[in-house]
């Protein structure tokens, strides 16, 4: 799903974390890291680590708890959450216990009734559920460690590691690769469908059109809020209804519905991105190009600090464009020229040589 990361993002697809899209702490990596305070007003104290990670409670066993505010057989989004703990912990031989669709107003008291069976580690898969961060300081949760995916909206305290990205950045590189489609095609109208009318709709929407307007000056963005990121039956008759106002690349960022939207766009001839993770090997749907802010691949890299003995509580791990492996963006169909071009400007984006806030402020509006 898109944005719930950035649903987290999104509502965390979306990121996107959708958009929320936001993520892991990984020491191996060489994304920004920014250190927590201990306390209030100090501020060069830096990340601890928990003996016995990633055993921290001591038990014998490791036992990973998820919850997550959105549906985990999403096929997108919040499943790909869940989906890189299963994998990794099943490689480890650790235990994972799950929970979706958690109401943020519970969140405090499922996160209590994690620890209270024992986890070694309790993970939000989205920031909507960051009333839960309380119980890290309680004594029910002594013996955890948390990570928290996030945008803007979590407060860093020293018992969290908090993963984040920048929307901006994979949203402007996807309306990027989706002008060079554009381009290519000599089309100038493109479309964006996803679900409420909220910040981090409304701002992936703006920052894709400026992509796009990059490469395609005159470009026109054509976009659809249903209202709802997993209403199949809503995404289809939106899509149906930017087909036949002549879209050809369309931006289905939603969660449930996506493969729904992007049927009917396959059978119409019209291209589209994944909101989160990476499809360019499915075939039903099809998707044209990948945009990877998944939840999942920041988890997977916190989770193997974890295994490591690594993993910092009361630090941020900010991820980038062009520097780290997530986010990107990538064309699915073999497009050598095509391909040189997004991965020059991802790369410029890394050595901060574009400035994506300012060219989605110019160009987005």
């Amino acid at each position: 799903m898109a944005g719930n990361y950035r649903a987290g993002k999104a509502a965390g697809a979306m990121i996107a974390c959708f958009g929320a899209i936001a993520l892991a702490g990984c020491a191996a990596n060489d994304a920004t890291a920014v250190k927590a305070p201990a306390a209030a007003g100090d501020s060069t104290a830096g990340g601890s680590t928990q003996a016995g990670q990633p055993d921290v409670n001591g038990d014998g066993k490791v036992v990973i708890g998820v919850l997550s505010p959105g549906d985990i057989n999403d096929k997108g989004y919040y499943q790909s959450f869940v989906d890189e703990a299963e994998k990794f912990a099943t490689s480890k031989g650790w235990t994972i216990i799950k929970r979706g669709s958690v109401n943020p107003n519970d969140a405090l008291n499922a996160a209590r009734a994690l620890c209270q069976q024992k986890v070694d580690l309790v993970a939000l898969a989205a920031s909507e559920l960051r009333d839960a961060i309380p119980a890290s300081e309680e004594p029910v949760c002594a013996d955890t460690a948390w990570y928290v995916p996030s945008m803007d909206n979590v407060q860093q305290t020293p018992k969290i590691t908090i993963s984040v990205d920048d929307a901006n950045q994979s949203l402007l590189a996807a309306g990027y690769a989706a002008g060079l489609l554009m381009q290519e095609q000599g089309v100038a109208k493109a479309g964006f469908l996803t679900g409420p009318e909220v910040d981090f709709t409304t701002s992936a929407a703006r920052a894709f059109k400026a992509g796009i307007r990059l490469v395609v000056p005159d470009a026109t963005l054509v976009t659809t809020f249903t209202g709802d990121l997993n209403d199949s039956a809503k995404a289809k008759e939106a899509m149906q209804a930017q087909i036949s106002q002549g879209v050809k690349v369309v931006y289905p960022y939603l969660g449930g519905a996506a493969d729904a939207a992007t049927e009917l766009a396959n059978a119409n001839g019209v291209a589209t991105l994944t909101p989160g993770t990476d499809r360019c090997g499915s075939t039903k749907p099809k998707f044209d190009i990948s945009v990877l802010f998944s939840p999942g691949d920041y988890f997977a890299a916190a989770l193997e600090s974890f295994a490591e003995g690594k993993l910092q509580m009361g630090v941020k791990k900010v991820w980038q464009l062009g520097v780290d492996p997530f986010p990107t963006v990538k064309l699915c169909e073999d497009k050598p020229a095509l391909k040189e071009k997004l991965d020059a400007f991802i790369a410029d984006v890394g050595a901060k040589k574009i400035d994506t806030t300012a060219e989605v402020k110019r160009l987005g509006s």
